[in-house]
């Protein structure tokens, strides 16, 4: 997915479940988050678009909870999806199994300025610059490590958690079966961070 200065969005590769034919009209979005099968598109109105979650990937996370306004934060999982409001709560929907608890938002939940979604586990960072994550931890992904603090980005991977420092490193916990966890040295100078697969039974 591609975000364009005149608020439209661009898409390519893999349409299985309808993720990349963007809604009518493509106009007006300010951010966007893909993850295997659907779509997120916040608008500046403070709506979130959804689309993909075709035939047997609908869990419901196209299912954007009303009222869909005051949105300023979208994160896409696998099954799930996270937007964060405008007075820094953050609600979850999707999976409507919730068999790991992807979509029990921790309490309390408020100051939060940014959410990411990984296959099945939630992280959002707070105005304090932690980190709180929940739902599946089977390989460390929501195990923040210590010191907690001086976040000021976060990412989830599939099975891998990243966050960039103020001070310009970047954090990464979680499954490391194919490197994805070993930040490259020098760990300094970075300015935006992004997560992707990983083939967890490697």
């Amino acid at each position: 997915m591609g975000l364009k200065a005149d608020g439209s969005i661009v898409t390519w590769g893999s349409n299985s479940a309808g993720q990349t034919n963007v809604p009518s009209p493509n106009s007006g979005f300010v951010g966007v988050a893909a993850n295997a099968y659907h779509t997120l598109g916040l608008k500046g109105d403070g709506s979130i678009v959804a689309w993909g979650c075709g035939g047997t990937t609908d869990y419901g996370q196209c299912d954007v909870p009303v009222p869909n306004a005051d949105w300023v934060g979208i994160g896409a999982g696998v099954y799930h999806s996270l937007g964060l409001k405008a007075d820094g709560s953050i609600e979850s929907w999707g999976c409507t199994a919730n068999n790991v608890g992807q979509c029990n938002v921790l309490s309390p939940n408020a100051g939060f300025v940014a959410a990411a979604a990984g296959v099945a586990h939630a992280l959002a960072l707070k105005a304090d610059g932690s980190i709180l994550g929940w739902g599946i931890n089977d390989v460390g992904q929501t195990n923040v490590p210590i010191p907690n603090t001086s976040f000021i980005a976060v990412a989830a991977g599939w099975y891998h958690s990243l966050g960039l420092k103020a001070d310009g490193s970047i954090a990464a916990w979680g499954h490391n079966n194919d490197g994805q966890a070993s930040v490259p040295a020098p760990n300094a100078d970075f300015i935006g961070i992004a997560a992707g697969c990983c083939t967890i039974w490697a």
